[in-house]
């Protein structure tokens, strides 16, 4: 099977993220979304709640698997016995950070990463502006995919 793991905080997981799902499929057989864990990041949304909410959305989708990690993501990658990952560029920053994680992962172990530049639609939708929205009590359900819940 070609599997892909797309690793992230997903905190939360936008439609951003969902795109990058829908057409990673085409490429893929398997997809594995990991939910990356960093203790010593406080995240928005409880880890175990972004994992739970995203088992209910792909339910119905047995090419996608929801993990989660701590430490190196080529060590989850190692284990899960993928050699690629996927990654979502919206800007020329992002292209820039990206390319240095990804000279990184190859060097530590051959890790490939395929990226895939955001459609024109999603470019401006972040995970951290949807949390900032967020904060101010703003209504942020347009930014994330249909069915998805949080139960905060």
């Amino acid at each position: 099977m070609n599997t892909i793991l797309f690793p992230g905080s997903f905190d939360p997981f936008t439609l951003g993220h969902a795109s990058l799902v829908e057409r990673g499929l085409r490429l893929f057989d398997h997809i594995v979304i990991a939910v990356g864990i960093n203790e010593a990041k406080k995240g928005w949304i409880p880890a175990e709640e972004r994992i739970a909410a995203l088992r209910r959305l792909y339910a119905g989708e047995p090419r996608v698997t929801i993990a989660s990690y701590s430490g190196l993501t080529v060590d989850f990658a190692t284990q899960i016995g993928t050699k690629c990952i996927l990654r979502g560029v919206r800007t020329v920053a992002d292209y820039q950070y990206e390319m240095n994680m990804a000279d990184i992962n190859h060097r530590l172990s051959a890790l490939e990463t395929i990226v895939l530049f955001s459609e024109p639609q999603h470019a401006a939708i972040s995970s951290s502006v949807v949390r900032e929205l967020a904060s101010f009590g703003r209504d942020i359900q347009e930014f994330l995919p249909e069915g998805l819940k949080y139960n905060f």
